[in-house]
């Protein structure tokens, strides 16, 4: 019994009032609400959420443009300072308190509950977004169902007269000073058909709508019946990619020029270092391919068993997000690599970042492979797979969110499901703002500014100061023991304390202080309303956590001291350690007879004092 979860309890007169209790609407909350049913469905779960596209094109980038394997200096230095803390911080929170990403600050600290609203509003948006990726890798997925790919030749009604098929050039034709690669024109002229600018938004792409379609349909069947379907599909959309990822790293280094492009990726240039702006890329990197402060992974923790291991599965899972990344810079740098020995260009002209290396860089070497057609069909399905798993999480993390908020409206036959396909449904209709011609640019806005490193890094700043000093860093570390059995190093909490907020603090200063506008391509500049509506989305989740504070306070009555100290007591239903039952036993002792009545997570009890 000292590891079940106990909530605070109060004396009764008699047997029969603590068996009465039994009825109580709240344990029918938690007995509906579900877990995992073993601990890999939690592993695979968080782990296709954490590891995304982002590893494929975001680090291998970053570390090519920020000084090579000198880059791997501040990368670790913020993993084991921000990354792994508040990795570890927001599982532990969701597994304490069973609740979502808004109601666990409700629980926590009333006053931070704005929190909880802030990570949600930047999960909102990524859902909006994000799912365009799985809505191109689908149409190149249906785009491979032929003999010659499309992408691979010039000759197509889409193509121009600067299109050259470099891998069956003529060394002795002069080539066009503009020349294009099939390949890139297939990207832009046939899947974009992209407009010339954020004002010229066009028509929409409708077979990028049933694109889009097809991937809302899957996420909501993946999610549909919450855990249960969940921890089912990940077994195989998490750990599908890593096969292919393989398969292209050993295609990839056996290409001519290959080791030209995996020394451009690893060269170190220590100089750099010198450089903030490799600091903060590496600080905003660690937050992105975490994903943390958008709610995933309190979320995915609510659903543990309360006794699990969950410091444990956060280290393994910090270290195997790292490590694919670094592998996938050998995958995708050997490949561009190649691409520069075939145009022979620098490797910086063919190497960038964001849904480019995963749609030009990689079908290129596709088309160089033996029945690229089933090679193509096979890498398109780990596209969809890599963004699927992630999309679907942060689904998941919303509705939960919301759930948890309304029980008693939500938990009934069907309603979930009805509330997950109308939230999918609505969302699939802001997509449809983004396959349009010029839905690339608003595309580029909402992944700029919508969940922005500034974003996740405020969201950080707030996590942190409101653990470790309006909750109590080592009243936390006294729930986390009675939940594994043991108390982490103290670098962890020190980290909490210290570290992790004056980071953050730090580095969002200095991305303020740099802030550049966007730009696609290096080379659009979006009109001042295109600005202004990114802002309006990165403050959006920000605004949270003030206006809300300014709400509770004013609405509470007292002074402003009684206030403030009323808000940032903890609630009175937050689930008791067993240090914490035992005390609160000790002090509503029964008479000879009599029972006492205690909320464990398996249901209500009936216990004498002597059997605790």
């Amino acid at each position: 019994m000292a590891g079940d979860r106990v909530k605070a309890g109060v004396p009764n007169g008699s047997n029969s009032m603590a068996l009465a209790s039994s009825s109580d609407p709240s344990e029918d909350k938690i007995q509906e609400r579900g877990q995992w049913s073993n601990k890999m469905e939690f592993i695979l779960s968080v782990a296709g959420s954490i590891i995304g596209l982002g590893n494929m094109w975001r680090f291998p980038y970053l570390c090519y443009k920020n000084g090579g394997g000198a880059f791997l200096i501040p990368y670790l230095i913020f993993l084991f300072t921000c990354g792994v803390p508040v990795f570890f911080l927001e599982t532990a929170l969701g597994q304490f308190t069973s609740e979502g990403g808004i109601t666990c600050w409700r629980k926590i600290s009333p006053l931070f509950e704005g929190l909880g609203y802030g990570t949600q509003v930047i999960v909102c948006l990524l859902n909006f977004y994000y799912i365009i990726v799985l809505a191109w890798g689908i149409f190149y997925f249906y785009s491979s169902f032929t003999w010659d790919l499309p992408w691979a030749s010039c000759n197509n009604t889409w193509n121009t007269e600067t299109c050259v098929e470099f891998q069956r050039r003529n060394e002795n034709v002069t080539q066009p000073a503009n020349a294009t690669s099939p390949v890139i024109e297939f990207w832009e002229r046939r899947v974009l058909r992209i407009s010339p600018g954020l004002d010229h938004m066009g028509s929409v792409n409708w077979d990028l709508a049933l694109c889009l379609l097809v991937a809302w349909v899957l996420c909501y069947f993946c999610i549909w019946k919450g855990v249960k379907s969940t921890g089912k599909v990940v077994y195989f959309t998490a750990t599908f990619p890593y096969i292919m990822l393989i398969v292209l790293l050993i295609r990839g280094v056996t290409l001519p020029g290959a080791m030209r492009g995996i020394e451009f990726y690893l060269t170190p240039d220590l100089g750099r270092l010198a450089d903030p702006q490799v600091w903060m890329d590496a600080g905003t990197q660690i937050f992105f391919s975490y994903a943390i402060c958008i709610g995933c992974l309190t979320a995915l923790g609510s659903y543990n068993k309360y006794n699990s291991n969950c410091y444990r599965d956060c280290l393994y899972l910090c270290f195997l997000n790292s490590g694919t990344s670094f592998i996938a810079g050998f995958a995708i740098f050997s490949i561009l690599g190649f691409m520069s020995y075939e145009q022979n260009v620098p490797i910086a002209e063919v190497a960038e970042s964001g849904p480019g290396l995963a749609f030009i860089a990689y079908p290129r070497a596709v088309t160089m492979m033996p029945f690229s057609t089933l090679w193509a069909c096979c890498f398109f399905i780990m596209i969809i797979f890599l963004g699927l798993d992630s999309q679907f999480v942060c689904v998941e993390s919303l509705v939960t969110a919301i759930v948890d908020m309304y029980p008693a409206l939500f938990r009934k036959k069907n309603r979930r499901e009805l509330f997950l396909l109308g939230l999918s449904f609505l969302s699939f209709l802001v997509g449809l703002i983004m396959v349009m011609e010029g839905g690339m640019y608003v595309f580029q806005l909402f992944d700029y500014y919508a969940a922005s490193g500034m974003c996740l890094l405020f969201m950080a700043i707030f996590e942190s100061v409101c653990i470790a000093w309006v909750y109590g860093a080592d009243r936390f570390y006294d729930n986390i023991e009675d939940m594994i059995g043991y108390r982490p190093g103290p670098f962890i909490k020190y980290c909490w304390m210290y570290f992790t907020p004056i980071t953050c603090i730090g580095t969002f200063a200095f991305s303020l202080i740099k802030y550049t506008p966007l730009k696609y391509n290096k080379e659009y500049v979006y009109p001042w309303w295109g600005y202004m509506v990114g802002w309006f989305l990165g403050l959006a989740s920000m605004l949270c956590i003030p206006l809300w504070m300014l709400f509770k306070i004013s609405t509470t009555d007292g002074t402003l001291r009684e206030r403030v100290q009323k808000l940032i007591r903890p609630s009175e239903d937050l689930p008791r350690t067993r240090k914490e039952q035992e005390n609160m036993l000790a002090m509503f002792a029964p008479e000879e007879g009599q029972t006492q009545t205690v909320t464990y997570k398996g249901g209500y009890t009936p216990v004498g004092v002597a059997d605790c």
